[in-house]
């Protein structure tokens, strides 16, 4: 009590709360109008029932639970065929001199009128009920079953009902127990070798009920604090970095680069289908239609895409209309202040012709990078058959190694704070010339793809201003972790 009252705090029960004539059941409030109007003995446990009333003022969050959806029934993929078969997006003429940048918007506003009117965008209510995945339809019976047994003790009071009712409880907790545990095995075993899904099903845990997404009171005066400080964030890192004398210009290789990749070879349509397909269905709010739906009426719209695609690797132009992020902040850690701006991470979303586009260009530069082996041999993260485990068995066995020798072992360790977000495009550029012998139009195209990029933050219905990115590669492109390893 000593302690509740050195922090202004009261506790307003003051009978008992419990079989035994002990107050466990407690009421703490502080600077709360509270009124404890009953302490019942339900029969349903040794605890009692608590009943109060408390004054609150309650913010009127109807506002956040308002979204914005497209619904696509089971005819809008005809509906949506015929519409861009009767009326084309453009013609796909492959030797058109119109630059990239009209293509792709006239792709856009094409698709975006079709989508409209096979599925106009509507405002409806978010959901607020939970799903629970592992509610089978035997836990739904015998939670059923446990209703009605409850109703029966209430109506009766017999003993014998009061017996029925708690072996239907028991019996509900433990099939639920059980098929919690049947769920969550059954996703650990299908992913046993996919360390995301595994982490991820391990933090929803140890972390049950916990969501990561913005918690703060939104408004676009909130997306704009918020796209401030992620600049500013940024300028402060790189203001900060201290160079040493003589150390400003970029390293030049020990190498020379003799095999240049100076220009992309066109793809064609097998290669695009098989980029499409290999796709995350994720969809950013600037795109024309879900990318679900795009893949179900790829058909339709493959060879205006085709066009882009080779337009773009040709001229060595990336369409400026591609280049804006919609940023979401989400908390690092579920247990960190939701009303502190520094604990949010910034996570960019991009159009999924953006991503189409880049999965064409790393097809391409990986191949490079891989036939001369330009990058370095002990370099795990972002490679294919790479990973925390061959960087780890190789750290190991270098330890032992030494150990056996008698020497000793120095390891250090380095943490770049937004590390993605802070590369000087310079240095990545020379990077690219210099280290990865890229030159002519593909060159061009690298530096197409970092210059004017954009981003503003987006929270439920509200959005910030554009602001302009001048540092770093794109959070949540494909390109984003390969250009990091070549510029490391």
């Amino acid at each position: 009590m000593n302690l509740l009252d050195s922090f202004d705090l009261r506790q307003l029960v003051n009978q008992p709360t419990h079989k035994a004539g002990h107050t466990l059941d407690l009421v703490i409030t502080k600077g709360l109008k509270v009124d404890i109007k009953q302490v019942i003995d339900t029969g349903l446990s040794d605890h009692f029932l608590l009943l109060f009333n408390i004054e609150i003022i309650i913010e009127n969050t109807h506002e956040k639970h308002i979204v914005k959806k497209r619904f696509f029934d089971s005819s809008a993929t005809l509906k949506l065929t015929n519409i861009l078969t009767n009326q084309s997006v453009y013609s796909a003429n492959y030797n058109s001199e119109e630059n990239v940048n009209s293509k792709v918007e006239r792709f856009n506003t094409k698709v975006r009128a079709a989508v409209d009117i096979v599925a106009p965008e509507k405002t409806v209510k978010k959901s607020s009920s939970i799903v629970i995945p592992w509610k089978t339809q035997r836990v739904s019976d015998l939670k059923r079953t446990c209703r009605r047994a409850e109703r029966k003790w209430r109506k009766t009071k017999l003993t014998i009902d009061y017996e029925i009712l708690k072996v239907k409880i028991t019996e509900y907790n433990n099939t639920v127990r059980l098929e919690r545990r049947c769920y969550f095995s059954k996703i650990i075993n299908n992913n046993a070798s996919n360390p995301r899904v595994l982490f991820s099903t391990i933090d929803h845990l140890l972390n049950p009920g916990n969501s990561k997404e913005c918690l703060l009171s939104t408004s676009s005066k909130t997306c704009e604090a918020i796209a401030v400080f992620f600049n500013q964030k940024i300028n402060d890192i790189r203001n900060n970095i201290v160079y040493l004398p003589n150390t400003k210009d970029p390293p030049k290789p020990q190498y020379s680069i003799i095999n240049k990749l100076e220009s992309f070879t066109r793809i064609d349509l097998p290669d695009l289908h098989k980029i499409i397909s290999q796709m995350k269905p994720s969809t950013c709010a600037l795109d024309p239609i879900p990318t679900n739906f795009f893949k179900e009426v790829s058909g339709m719209l493959i060879d205006n895409v085709l066009d882009i695609v080779n337009s773009s690797l040709d001229t060595g132009v990336f369409p400026d209309c591609l280049k804006t992020a919609v940023v979401k902040p989400l908390l690092k850690k579920n247990n960190l202040d939701p009303s502190s701006l520094e604990n949010y991470r910034p996570i960019s979303n991009l159009p999924f012709l953006s991503k189409i586009l880049e999965k064409a260009v790393i097809m391409q530069l990986n191949e490079h990078l891989n036939k001369h082996a330009i990058l370095d041999k002990f370099q795990s993260g972002f490679r294919t058959n790479h990973s925390t485990e061959t960087a780890l068995v190789k750290v190991v066995n270098d330890l032992r190694v030494n150990a056996d020798r008698g020497h000793l072992s120095v390891l250090i360790l380095l943490d770049l704070s937004a590390a993605f977000d802070t590369i000087d495009h310079n240095i990545l550029k020379n990077r690219l010339s210099q280290w990865v012998g890229l030159s002519g139009s593909v060159l061009n195209w690298f530096e197409s793809y970092l210059a004017g990029r954009k981003f503003f933050v987006s929270c439920g219905n509200y959005n910030s201003k554009t602001h302009d990115i001048l540092y770093g590669v794109p959070q949540g492109s494909i390109l984003g972790p390969l250009l990091f390893s070549i510029y490391m």
